[in-house]
């Protein structure tokens, strides 16, 4: 998969949802993880995070939205259920790209929405787990930006494999002299 991508969530309060999404980032690849305004108790990866995640990605605790210092030209995408929110099946997903959660039973703040670039539902009826809500926009990036075959439209496996990706041949620039010739 082409490009990069972080998670991380908004004051978090509890151990076990810390650990589990840095768990699922650290299973789908995520090239950092961070929190913003999280409890003092949560500046760790707790026992939940069975894959200590943070011997294998970065991990960033930033004080306030204010102090967030993501790399030049990442969007930040809010995960929040708002009438205005972009579906997350109809999400064009930037390439590189820092996902965001709320707390467990609130809301990211006017100011981390203010400062997102998207803002992206899950198409449910109600808020789910933050765990769990992370895990679900992280399946929907690979499935959007991997090389997967295209799914089919019966049940069971797709009936044509996705072709393998082939590099083209070297580009000649006309009227280059090529070095020890």
């Amino acid at each position: 998969m082409r490009g990069y991508f972080a998670i991380g969530a908004e004051g978090l309060s509890k151990r076990m949802n810390l650990g589990t999404l840095m768990r699922s980032a650290h299973a789908f690849g995520a090239n950092f993880f961070f929190t913003v305004d999280a409890d003092q108790k949560l500046r760790k990866a707790p026992p939940s995070d069975t894959s200590k995640s943070p011997g294998h990605l970065p991990v960033f605790t930033w004080d306030s939205v204010d102090t967030m210092d993501l790399p030049r030209g990442c969007q930040l995408v809010g995960i929040e259920l708002t009438d205005e929110s972009i579906e997350l099946p109809s999400f064009g997903h930037p390439l590189q790209a820092a996902y965001v959660l709320g707390p467990e039973r609130g809301s990211l703040s006017p100011q981390m929405l203010a400062r997102c670039d998207h803002v992206v539902k899950i198409p449910t009826k109600f808020c789910i787990n933050v765990a769990m809500a992370g895990a679900i926009v992280m399946y929907d990036r690979h499935r959007a930006l991997g090389r997967y075959a295209d799914r089919s439209t019966t049940a069971g496996a797709p009936r044509i494999e996705r072709p393998k990706h082939v590099s083209g041949g070297p580009v000649m620039r006309t009227g280059r002299k090529v070095p020890g010739t």
